[in-house]
């Protein structure tokens, strides 16, 4: 393993030109590309390409294509979780979605962050942190999750929200950044 594979997964700073992480944004490119054109009716064939794709992929998952990530193997999908169209996984830090999630239309779990100060850009560089979306939880269309936020077990979030920090279980979180408005 590259030095800095090996810093990327470990969740530090690392520099994102590297020939063995181009490999691996290669690989994950390919199999997004088959799963996107496979047919919504050939599940067993598109399940297998998930679990090629998928560092762990649980039973009776439906993500509807397209679908989109960086790695893939960084990502873990429990069971019954549910992903509408266009929902992209930046996984360069880890992501688990736990089982009964729902992901709505055009939702972005962007793990990916960048040095503020211009100069880090230049060299390259890159650090991810990980996501977690609860048991249950429901992001609606266009949510955004920032890096390194967990939202918890049960938690409904509104339409076009952009969440900036961990939000509890059993919540209804709304807005830009997200706030609780009120428990469930």
């Amino acid at each position: 393993m590259s030095e800095q594979k090996d810093l990327m997964l470990r969740g530090e700073i690392f520099c994102w030109d590297d020939p063995e992480l181009e490999a691996g944004r290669l690989r994950g490119a390919r199999l997004l590309e088959r799963y996107n054109s496979t047919p919504r009716a050939e599940v067993a064939a598109r399940e297998a390409i998930l679990k090629d794709l998928f560092g762990h992929l649980g039973e009776r998952v439906n993500i509807v294509a397209p679908v989109y990530c960086e790695y893939g193997d960084q990502i873990s999908v429990e069971d019954d979780v549910f992903m509408n169209v266009n929902v992209m996984l930046l996984d360069v830090g880890r992501i688990v979605v736990k089982r009964w999630a729902m992901l709505g239309p055009g939702v972005q779990l962007l793990t990916a962050t960048h040095p503020i100060e211009a100069q880090g850009r230049i060299d390259k560089l890159e650090q991810g942190k990980p996501i977690t979306i609860g048991e249950a939880a429901w992001l609606g269309g266009g949510v955004i999750v920032l890096p390194g936020v967990t939202i918890g077990d049960r938690t409904t979030v509104g339409a076009g929200s952009v969440v900036t920090k961990d939000l509890p279980p059993d919540v209804l979180a709304v807005g830009n950044p997200a706030r609780v408005i009120r428990s469930l």
